[in-house]
C-alpha cells in the first residue's frame, strides 16, 4: 500500500464546498502555485485583482495583492498569505509565458493529446506538452510582458522571503502536518 504524502497538495478535496479560512487544517502548501485557482475564499478575494496585460497594470495588481498579503499576515491567516504569494508567483509565470510566446502557447500543435489519461492536475495541462517548443520571442527579455513579469517577481520574492510569512509557514507545518515525516 502506497503511503499518503501529507505534504502534497490535496487535489482530492471538494474545493467547491470547503472554506479554507474555516478549515485551514485541510490546506497544504504544495509546490509552487498548486491550488491557486481552487482554494476559497482566497481565490475569490485575490483573483479580481490579478492582471498582467501591461507593466502598469501589473504594478497596480501586484501592489493590491501585496496589500492583501500583508493583511492576511496581520490577521494571522497563513493560508491567505500563502495564496497571495501564489498569485504573485503566478503573475510572474504567466506574464513570462506571454513574454516568451506572444500567444501564450509554448508547444507546437500536435495530433496526440499528451495529457490524456493523466491524473489531475496533469490532465489540465497542454495537450501539446511533449511536442517541440515554439520559438521564443526575439524581445522576450524586454517586451511589455517581460516587464510585467519583473514587477510580479519582485513582489513574489518579497512575499516568499518575508520573515513573518516564513515563521507562519513553519508554525503552520508544525501544527497541521504529520509529525512522522
Amino acid at each position: 500500500m502506497k503511503a499518503i504524502d501529507e505534504n502534497a497538495f490535496p487535489y482530492h478535496l471538494d474545493f467547491k464546498t470547503i472554506s479554507f479560512s474555516q478549515h485551514p487544517q485541510l490546506y497544504r502548501i504544495g509546490i509552487g502555485e498548486q491550488g491557486v485557482l481552487l482554494v476559497e475564499p482566497y481565490k475569490s478575494e485575490i483573483l479580481p485583482f490579478w492582471r498582467f496585460k501591461t507593466e502598469e497594470i501589473a504594478k497596480k495588481s501586484a501592489e493590491m495583492i501585496w496589500k492583501l498579503f500583508e493583511n492576511y499576515l496581520r490577521n494571522n491567516d497563513f493560508v491567505g498569505a500563502d495564496m497571495a504569494r501564489k498569485f504573485l508567483q503566478m503573475g510572474f509565470t504567466r506574464a513570462r509565458r506571454y513574454a516568451n510566446h506572444k500567444g501564450g502557447k509554448k508547444y507546437k500543435k500536435g495530433d496526440t493529446d499528451h495529457s490524456k489519461g493523466l491524473p489531475y492536475p496533469y490532465s489540465q495541462g497542454s495537450a501539446d506538452k511533449g511536442n517541440s517548443q515554439l520559438p521564443q520571442q526575439i524581445d522576450a527579455m524586454t517586451n511589455e510582458k517581460a516587464r510585467a513579469a519583473d514587477v510580479f517577481k519582485q513582489y513574489w520574492f518579497k512575499a516568499k522571503d518575508n520573515p513573518l510569512y516564513l515563521d507562519m509557514k513553519a508554525d503552520f507545518r508544525n501544527k497541521y502536518y504529520s509529525k512522522n515525516q
